[in-house]
């Protein structure tokens, strides 16, 4: 596959909520080519995994 599919497939993933295989096509895309546009969407996908607001869990 192209780093363009991989990106594509990615996208097919986040849009299913599946994050996990989203950020793994992301990864291969980013392999095969380091200009992908799949640098920025891994980037937003891990901030989004990664944010945590406590206020949100104790109200």
């Amino acid at each position: 596959m192209t780093a363009n599919e991989y990106y594509e497939q990615g996208n097919r993933f986040r849009k299913q909520g599946n994050w996990q295989e989203a950020i793994n096509n992301y990864i291969a895309a980013i392999e095969l080519d380091p200009d992908s546009p799949a640098v920025e969407a891994k980037r937003m996908l891990d901030d989004i995994l990664e944010y945590y607001c406590k206020d949100m869990y104790n109200p």
